[in-house]
């Protein structure tokens, strides 16, 4: 006889693999933590399988657990689809989404894949733009939601997460090495003003070796280990690799990554977009590399 999964417990156990526990999963599903853990238990009964390793001090993912988190996005991701498709008629539209360009990877291609799935007639105009400018047009009102990176936080917003600036060079790369040392920006980044700081305050001289506004002439010149950059652990481009300069360079500290979400008359589909932007950059693609 054909048994049926629960893809509200499913869910559950989704949002508790993706955000690394029942607290956090609980708060992006605006669930209490008891109906997750009841959710969770039900959904291990259900299949006669331990999904979670409770042993630690955190929760991981046993082996079914993890063969069952592959599923279950495939599972949930085709729901959503369905259910948006056949039901979301009443609204059509545009949300317009600022990310700074060089968080854009990994996390927002799965957050528009996800929030088109279940909201097929609303389009989301992805705006990618230095955070200085997306403040700016989010107090314009031109944007609905927008992440930034920030040392603070402005009021209305809020902290997803903090990821330390990291150097990052060419693979093998001996740029970091030279003095002075060749750095590589473009002239709004955010994270051009601390790095200078920091190397003046450390004794190093150093030298704008790559000045652009292209992000993509700025990641080249550093590939060919003609400078240095700085960028949030885990953001830089595939080809680009941390520097392991073993205490040579100046610690550059921790930035915030900041969401602000307007308070124009959207409805639930704006708040569904934002719930998708704090999953995916609280989630293991980005938090959880350093």
């Amino acid at each position: 006889m054909p048994r049926n999964l629960d893809l509200t417990a499913l869910r559950s156990f989704v949002a508790v693999a993706d955000t690394g526990g029942v607290t956090k999963a609980a708060a992006v599903l605006n669930l209490t933590q008891s109906a997750v853990s009841m959710q969770l238990k039900r959904l291990e009964e259900n299949l006669d399988q331990s999904l979670l390793d409770r042993s630690g001090r955190g929760i991981a993912l046993t082996a079914a657990g993890e063969q069952l988190l592959s599923y279950g996005r495939k599972l949930l991701t085709l729901n959503d689809e369905v259910y948006g498709r056949m039901t979301d008629s009443a609204f059509e539209g545009v949300l317009v989404l600022g990310v700074p360009h060089d968080i854009v990877y990994p996390a927002t291609p799965n957050v528009l894949r996800i929030f088109n799935a279940e909201h097929p007639r609303m389009r989301v105009q992805l705006l990618s733009s230095h955070t200085t400018r997306l403040l700016q047009l989010f107090d314009e009102g031109k944007c609905d939601i927008i992440l930034t990176t920030e040392l603070d936080l402005r009021p209305g917003g809020e902290t997803l997460i903090e990821k330390p600036l990291i150097w990052y060079g060419a693979p093998g790369g001996s740029a970091w090495l030279k003095r002075p040392l060749p750095l590589a920006s473009e002239p709004n980044c955010i994270f051009r003003r601390p790095m200078q700081e920091a190397l003046d305050d450390a004794g190093i001289p150093w030298q704008m070796a790559v000045d652009s506004d292209s992000s993509r002439t700025v990641e080249a010149m550093v590939s060919a280990d003609i400078a240095v950059i700085s960028q949030l652990a885990g953001t830089a481009a595939p080809q680009l690799e941390q520097v392991n300069h073993g205490g040579a360079l100046p610690d550059l500290g921790a930035f915030r990554l900041n969401l602000y979400v307007s308070d124009a008359q959207k409805g639930e589909v704006l708040h569904d977009l934002a719930a998708h932007v704090r999953r995916s950059y609280r989630g293991p693609a980005l938090a959880l590399t350093a």
